[in-house]
């Protein structure tokens, strides 16, 4: 097969059926959505990265997802105490994308048999993320669904609050504001499938296998929790005022940019260089350039767009994710700056790619 063919379908993810499905679903939803002005009116279409509930004047945030095939590479380890903080960072962090802080949120744990010692493990990275984010979790579910169920499946829902007139969704961006990108740690929570297929189907690589490019076990590398940017960015919405989008990079990569409600494009012109698995994982994959940029974050793990006259701002210039174990902050290599131009925008609905 050659790199330039669409890798991520062979490996048994069919996006684009994805999506087709999804718009059925949502003629669906969208009929049971209460009146405008009546208490939780919809304030938000379907397809950003959370909606927001008018809750009799209050701004309630609202968003679920999981944790994909992640669950596969903790099984394969043995190891479930990081996952956790997976889920906790994939639904705050998008969560904060509407300009909502978040303040709690429930999990649902499917499990194919009842396994006390995995089950608190899982707990312990729920608890760990829950801190890192500033959030309660207030709830949960335990399924245990032999039948259905290979292992297990985590999945979240948060909530936070935002003040109805400041949610934060791109309508106010025009030609010649900036992108400041902070970078991720490494895949994050998307893009396991192909990881998986290009290091363990096509190379037969064991999960414990060294790559001097990483310095750690290939398991613990796609293991890494997803960085939580809660923190950051809620300090970059009190102190800059001209923040127009933020923007979740998870899976699509840089793709989510159009997401935003403005018809702009967007022109990348200073990407941080990507951390070393990705280039593993398109050299053992067989993967295109193209597709590579399609399903992973690439470096960049998050996004804020900002009026030019506040792109110097130290506020931006110091918001750093902090490392799951290190604590170092990133030097200003991990920024990524771009621009944005005056192009038509394709509207993309979000589906998880895991």
């Amino acid at each position: 097969m050659k790199p330039e063919d669409h890798l991520y379908k062979t490996a048994g993810v069919d996006t684009s059926a994805a999506q087709s499905g999804l718009q059925k679903i949502i003629a669906s939803i969208k009929q049971t959505w209460p009146a405008p002005g009546a208490l939780g009116a919809v304030k938000l279409d379907i397809g950003y990265f959370a909606n927001v509930i008018d809750i009799g004047g209050i701004g309630l945030a609202i968003c679920t997802d999981g944790v994909g095939s992640k669950t596969i590479i903790a099984q394969m380890t043995g190891r479930y105490d990081t996952i956790g903080i997976d889920c906790v960072a994939m639904n705050v962090n998008d969560v904060i994308c509407v300009g909502a802080r978040p303040i709690s949120m429930v999990d649902y744990i499917a499990v194919e048999n009842a396994d006390a010692e995995m089950v608190g493990a899982i707990a312990i990275g729920l608890a760990a993320g829950a801190k890192q984010a500033g959030i309660s979790i207030s709830g949960g579910e335990i399924s245990q669904l032999k039948d259905v169920i290979r292992g297990f499946d985590l999945i979240g829902m948060a909530v936070g609050i935002v003040p109805l007139d400041r949610i934060i969704t791109g309508r106010d961006l025009v030609p010649g504001d900036v992108i400041i990108g902070l970078e991720s740690n490494g895949i994050h929570s998307n893009g396991l499938t192909l990881a998986r297929q290009a290091f363990f189907e096509r190379a037969k690589l064991p999960i414990d296998h060294i790559f001097p490019e990483l310095g750690t076990p290939l398991g613990g590398e796609l293991l890494r929790p997803t960085f939580i940017y809660v923190p950051e960015i809620l300090d970059i919405i009190e102190q800059v005022p001209s923040v127009k989008a933020l923007i979740n990079i998870t899976g699509d990569g840089l793709l989510n940019l159009p997401r935003v409600d403005a018809t702009v494009g967007f022109e990348i012109d200073n990407l941080p260089p990507a951390p070393p698995v990705f280039r593993l994982i398109q050299q053992y994959g067989a993967v295109g350039n193209a597709e590579m940029f399609e399903v992973y974050n690439m470096g960049v793990g998050f996004c804020v767009l900002v009026a030019e006259r506040d792109r110097d701002r130290n506020t931006l210039h110091s918001a750093a994710p902090r490392p799951a174990r290190a604590g170092h902050r990133p030097s200003d290599q991990g920024r990524q700056q771009g621009r944005l131009s005056a192009r038509p925008k394709a509207h993309r609905t979000r589906q998880r790619i895991p």
